[in-house]
């Protein structure tokens, strides 16, 4: 006879508090272990990297300290959902299987609908609780923001853990990290993983970083200090969005800073917002949003495409942005947007081509405002005001010290802040005992930064038929009726 046993399978919700599958699990009684799967298929696909895997694995390490005085654990496993869960329901009569609905690329998707025919052919119930106010299957945005308040104003779940006294017997799949060293090692340049980190973060905010928000959200220095720093936290899960909210409007602070904290504020409710999105359209990953955008003819240059991805191009301000994320995984939105747009308007580049790599730099990143905010940035939604960012007007305005600037370029930190911005103006006379890379006396696209044929057909392309009938769909499902 097989033991009866519930299952809570854990994706991007990494925490033991505010967690209605968890709550749920304690609910039915009886016995349940906690699991998270390092699923080979995922960790192939062109989004995930090995600092993702990284965050994830101490995260759950973190968990496990924490839950270690219930004597409960979250068991780690190294195989595919479907053959995890096929294993699991012939070894022990699984009743039930509690998760979140998680708003993934169309993999994930693909995979969580082989895990419910299993599912349901084993009569085991799997019961998805719907993710902090995304709604699966919604067809247009009629009454989501008051749904999107009443989520956040709602009661924070307070989990308590029985005692447990189940033995888990030996798998094929069990992780062992000996085998991942890789995983195993956590860069101290990343900031640290685990929902310890995710409330010491958003404390310290409230108490004191946040008070500058508004002024340094958009300088690439001063933002890694004054902005919230929860990004990372909310895509993994260490902390919900309905915590983050609550925390900040009851904080003792949230009066004095009101301005600075309701913009903090209004951010967390967009971030639902673009998640939301991609839970309706995950074509959005690889296709234009806007059909008639497919159409666009890009030079697709490689050279310029790898001095990108390389933060070699000879405008300080892209490079100092890449290799930032390249360091350690994080940047303030202004600078990812300047990222984008210089890729695909300035150095004429499909979109595609650079979405992956920054996927995978992301530390903080969270698929639903991956892929949608790049298409926003790319202007291929036609629905969007087409950006196009100057990254030498923005070195000047977001880093005019050159603080930013000499920390990832210190090959220019020899260069007054007069020129650091536009180097290739410093005449033989000025860099007489002074050495710089030639890539900065000459960048790879002219500097003058004209107006370029992608952008002109971007422009035009708002004339299309098919651009403009796709616009009014997207308006029709994404955005609130006024």
């Amino acid at each position: 006879m097989h033991e009866n046993l519930n299952i809570v399978w854990l994706k991007r919700d990494l925490r033991t508090f505010d967690h209605d599958p968890l709550f749920e699990a304690e609910q039915l009684g009886g016995n349940y272990i906690i699991v998270y799967l390092f699923e080979p298929l995922q960790m192939k696909h062109p989004d995930y990297s090995l600092r993702h895997q990284q965050f994830i694995y101490h995260s759950v390490k973190a968990l496990n300290k924490t839950l270690k005085i219930h004597n409960r654990e979250v068991h780690i496993f190294h195989t595919n959902a479907d053959t995890f869960f096929e294993y699991l329901t012939t070894t022990y009569n699984i009743k039930n299987v509690l998760s979140y609905q998680e708003s993934g690329t169309n993999n994930s998707w693909i995979l969580d609908k082989k895990v419910a025919k299993i599912l349901k052919d084993k009569k085991a119930k799997w019961i998805e609780f719907e993710n902090q106010a995304v709604i699966r299957g919604s067809k247009n945005r009629k009454g989501w923001d008051k749904y999107w308040f009443t989520y956040a104003n709602s009661t924070i779940i307070r989990n308590v853990y029985s005692f447990n006294n189940f033995k888990l017997l030996k798998s094929p799949f069990d992780f062992y990290i000996n085998e991942f060293p890789f995983i195993k090692k956590y860069p101290l340049e990343f900031q640290p993983a685990g929902e310890q980190f995710a409330h010491k973060y958003l404390n310290s905010f409230v108490k004191d970083r946040g008070k500058d928000y508004n002024r340094n959200m958009s300088q690439p220095e001063k933002s890694r200090y004054s902005c919230g720093r929860l990004s990372t936290y909310l895509a993994w899960g260490n902390i919900s969005v309905r915590q983050v909210f609550q925390t900040v409007k009851k904080s003792s602070n949230y009066k004095i800073h009101k301005r600075a904290f309701d913009s903090f504020l209004s951010r967390i409710k967009w971030r639902s917002h673009f998640i939301q999105k991609f839970e309706v359209e995950c074509s959005y990953e690889h296709t234009c949003i806007n059909l008639g955008y497919e159409q666009m003819k890009y030079t697709n240059n490689n050279i310029f495409l790898n001095k990108w991805l390389k933060g070699k191009t000879g405008f300080p301000m892209v490079d100092a942005s890449m290799r930032c994320l390249i360091n350690n995984g994080w940047l303030n939105f202004r600078m990812r947007a300047m990222l984008v747009s210089f890729l695909c308007h300035h150095l004429e580049q499909d979109w595609k081509r650079g979405v992956y790599h920054l996927a995978k730099l992301f530390l903080d990143y969270e698929p639903g405002i991956h892929f949608t905010q790049f298409q926003m940035q790319a202007g291929v939604t036609g629905i969007n005001s087409i950006r196009v960012y100057n990254p030498v007007k923005q070195s000047i305005e977001k880093d005019p010290d050159a603080i930013f600037l000499k920390k990832w370029i210190p090959e220019l930190s020899c260069i007054d802040n007069a020129f650091i911005h536009e180097p290739w103006k410093l005449t033989e006379i000025d860099l007489i005992d002074k050495i710089i890379p030639e890539i900065y006396k000459q960048p790879i696209i002219s500097a003058k930064l004209a107006r370029t044929e992608v952008i002109k057909k971007l422009w035009s392309l708002r004339e299309n038929e098919l651009v403009k009938e796709e616009s009014k769909r997207l308006l029709s499902v994404h955005v609130r009726s006024k």
